[in-house]
């Protein structure tokens, strides 16, 4: 066996091992760890979850997100949104001379393609943003994720406690995911120390309320062309409310 299959099979290995953790009574095992608990955090499609024989219903609206790096020096110092009749791209600052362009669409929306050529076609949506990364050089191999709607049923299966987006998405629409993990895991590790997981199922669902419903509203609100064609005229005009909500999502 060469040193690359070798290190790969090791990689598969240690990787099936993780998937697949063992419990007890008083501890649960993965990764060849032994431990009283596992938190896992291992993303949208948590392959921890599966295994665990945990449920997660889609909804009905199934959206995703695709993402390019690029070497370009950024022109703003904030995420700027830019929303299109379908999609929404997200110009996000990551250095001094490099930004991130996310878009979010329904896949029905747009052309069925590979990756980068799909990220081409929908960024073609977007001209002004097209043109400022006509001389940009790509920084990043383009990546997607998705339905990005995950509800499981449970987050709590004896000694595994799910959290991040493996214990439950609705859309990237808001940019909350790293706050809501944060969030998750101060309520997770409270529930253990109090050796009380339980309770981490009942914390998560108030810690995550706002998020719910807002962004579950939002994203149903804006799959009509007429009230996403008003959503920015509207907030313009009203800019009282549009600050109101976002503070509602930023607490």
């Amino acid at each position: 066996m060469s040193g690359v299959s070798g290190a790969r099979a090791i990689r598969r290995q240690h990787q099936d091992i993780a998937e697949r953790p063992f419990q007890d009574a008083v501890s649960v095992t993965a990764g060849g760890l032994r431990a009283r608990w596992l938190i896992a955090a291992d993303g949208l499609h948590s392959p921890l979850r599966r295994h665990l024989g945990v449920h997660a219903h889609h909804g009905g609206l199934r959206r995703f997100g695709i993402r390019h790096h690029w070497y370009v020096r950024p022109w703003t110092s904030a995420v700027e949104v830019t929303w299109g009749p379908h999609a929404e791209a997200y110009v996000t600052p990551v250095a001094a001379d490099q930004i991130g362009v996310a878009v979010l669409y329904r896949p029905e929306q747009s052309p069925a393609a590979a990756a980068q050529h799909a990220y081409d076609a929908l960024l073609s949506g977007f001209p002004a943003l097209r043109r400022r990364l006509a001389d940009a050089t790509a920084a990043s191999p383009v990546r997607g994720a998705g339905p990005m709607p995950q509800r499981p049923e449970r987050r709590v299966v004896g000694r595994v406690l799910l959290v991040g987006d493996s214990a439950g998405y609705e859309d990237a629409l808001t940019g909350e995911g790293i706050s809501l993990a944060l969030a998750q895991a101060q309520a997770a590790v409270d529930a253990l120390l109090a050796d009380a997981p339980h309770r981490y199922e009942r914390q998560w669902h108030r810690t995550t309320r706002r998020y719910r419903l807002l962004t579950r509203g939002l994203v149903r609100a804006t799959t009509r062309p007429a009230p996403r064609a008003l959503l920015v005229p509207a907030c313009r005009a009203a800019p009282t409310l549009f600050t109101g909500v976002v503070n509602q999502l930023a607490r």
